[in-house]
């Protein structure tokens, strides 16, 4: 069964719960329900990536995400904790802080100089490396691929993959993620997950965020506070092709999802 990764936003305008959990004593709050419902990882992150949010600068999400990792420490919270950035200096202020992986929506391409990747190498720390087509700000304006949306995906991942490797990240510690709703309209989103058997087949663990996104509206009709029928159907989905982890906001629901499916399904000889 895939690992839960439970989303911890320490943001104002997170698409699904802005402003919820934006103080520290919330967030860690928050957190350690996450825990207590069954999440293996909480992922922490400072700076919305929905479509057209706006960028925060490095300081202001790591006065966000930092207190927010020391204060799960202090409350005995024993799950790894990953930072969700794509700003080299926070990974580095919160791997400093006891974070122990990094999800960069990036993959490392957005911040070259300090970067995502080294200060994961510099630590021992593991990388999610996502694809996004474009920036938040702009990527849902007009996505579009040459031609197959999942052998542009996979390419991509496979170059990011040798990247970390490249800048030291220890290959056991490099998950991929397709980056379902980055840049992507409802038919690509639907296309990878159709065809993740492939994107697992590169032999890199995958992580799936599918929690809540719009294209779950689209396809149902129902606003994201009602989505969580759709994310359940995708985190099934996820466990058929076998992937490794699944990122959401329903932990409670995703854990007995995950219990019931691992009674039920066929064992394999």
């Amino acid at each position: 069964m895939p690992a839960i990764w439970g989303i911890v936003n320490v943001t104002p305008d997170s698409f699904s719960d802005g402003g919820r959990h934006a103080s520290p004593e919330a967030a860690v709050a928050h957190g350690r329900r996450l825990v207590a419902w069954g999440a293996d990882v909480l992922d922490v992150g400072g700076e919305s990536t929905r479509p057209g949010a706006r960028e925060v600068g490095a300081g202001e999400e790591i006065d966000r995400v930092v207190p927010v990792i020391r204060g799960l420490q202090e409350a005995g919270v024993r799950v790894p904790v990953s930072v969700d950035t794509r700003k080299g200096e926070v990974a580095e202020a919160a791997l400093a802080a006891g974070a122990v992986l990094v999800n960069d929506v990036s993959a490392g391409t957005y911040d070259p100089g300090i970067g995502t990747l080294a200060a994961a190498a510099r630590h021992g720390a593991g990388v999610v490396l996502m694809h996004m087509q474009g920036r938040p700000e702009t990527m849902q304006d007009r996505p579009a691929y040459g031609g197959d949306v999942v052998a542009e995906v996979r390419s991509y991942l496979a170059e990011r993959v040798r990247a970390a490797k490249a800048a030291g990240v220890a290959v056991d510690r490099i998950l991929v993620d397709p980056g379902i709703g980055f840049g992507k309209t409802l038919e690509h989103n639907l296309e990878l997950l159709r065809r993740l058997e492939e994107l697992v087949g590169d032999g890199v663990p995958v992580l799936l965020g599918a929690s809540r996104k719009s294209f779950l509206g689209r396809v149902t009709g129902r606003d994201v506070e009602d989505r969580l029928a759709g994310s359940l159907a995708c985190v099934a989905r996820a466990v058929e092709a076998g992937v490794r982890a699944v990122r959401v906001h329903d932990v409670r629901a995703t854990c007995d999802v995950l219990r019931v499916l691992g009674r039920i399904r066929p064992k394999r000889h």
